[in-house]
């Protein structure tokens, strides 16, 4: 990662699906940055490769975060590996259920929750029982803009997601008197495996998300898993040191500026302001005319 300033030098970070996608592009600038990384992913084989890639200070733990004693184990591997934990990044996360919701399959559903809210809630909680008597640490977990917008995602994805907001606010308020902060990231349309699988031809079609994904951008280009891990090392930082209950929108003003602003067409350029009737600032009152 260019521009690494060692923000996170001798910090210990667990990443959820962290094999691939944005996962994988916060394990890679975390490590960059300094810290000890436990990558958790059920995808053990791409999983793996990260950690030889990485080398000293990464390793890997096959993990399914909707099982408890799966999550347990895995924060308990950070603790007896690298001596401590500061930083849980609940990232693991899937579509799940699609479709209309009078068609809804129950059973895809639960495993919705299961992962997408249960696997951040087991996250917070093993992460909680060491970082409290730590008196120090960062969670952060993964929303996204169906949240908090209507219309761009799956139903039950859209409501865990919103659920992982109220979530981590709550427990945000719990933890601050012990020095732990929780904090959320929206990350907008990214190129990653999952995206590639809903808009072009497969999960390894990067380059075709990369094409899709560019006709309906934001900003110069799409976005990439580097760009949200920039805003999750912020929040695992100590730059951060003040800044816990909050919602970190990395989707070019998707959530907060999605629509299109008239004054950047140029017919609006040098152009004075306008008052009551049309009449524009500096033209006479009528009463003067």
């Amino acid at each position: 990662m260019s521009g690494a300033t060692g923000r996170l030098a001798g910090k210990v970070a667990v990443v959820t699906g962290g094999a691939c996608g944005i996962g994988a592009g916060t394990v890679r600038a975390f490590h960059a940055e300094g810290a000890s990384i436990v990558i958790a992913d059920l995808q053990a084989e791409a999983g793996e490769a990260l950690a030889a890639e990485l080398g000293e200070r990464a390793l890997f733990r096959r993990t399914d975060v909707t099982d408890e004693a799966s999550v347990s184990d895995l924060v308990d591997t950070a603790v007896a590996h690298f001596g401590r934990l500061d930083v849980m990044f609940n990232n693991a996360g899937i579509i799940g259920a699609v479709g209309p919701i009078d068609r809804t399959r129950t059973e895809d559903a639960d495993l919705t929750i299961a992962v997408n809210l249960r696997g951040v809630l087991l996250g917070m909680k093993h992460a909680a029982r060491v970082m409290k008597p730590q008196g120090s640490g960062v969670i952060i977990s993964t929303s996204s803009p169906a949240a908090v917008l209507g219309g761009v995602g799956a139903h039950v994805y859209s409501a865990v997601k919103a659920g992982v907001i109220g979530l981590s606010n709550s427990v945000a308020a719990e933890l601050r008197p012990f020095g732990v902060r929780a904090n959320v990231v929206i990350p907008g349309a990214v190129v990653t495996s999952m995206t590639a699988d809903l808009v072009a031809g497969g999960a390894d079609d990067l380059a075709g998300a990369e094409a899709a994904l560019d006709r309906s951008r934001y900003m110069s280009r799409p976005l990439r898993p580097a760009d949200v891990a920039a805003g999750v090392v912020y929040l695992a930082s100590d730059d951060a040191a003040f800044v816990t209950g909050v919602v970190l929108p990395v989707d070019a003003g998707m959530t907060g500026a999605g629509g299109s602003s008239p004054m950047a067409d140029e017919k609006y350029a040098d152009q004075a302001g306008r008052r009551e009737a049309g009449r524009r600032v500096g033209d006479p009152d009528p009463e003067e005319v």
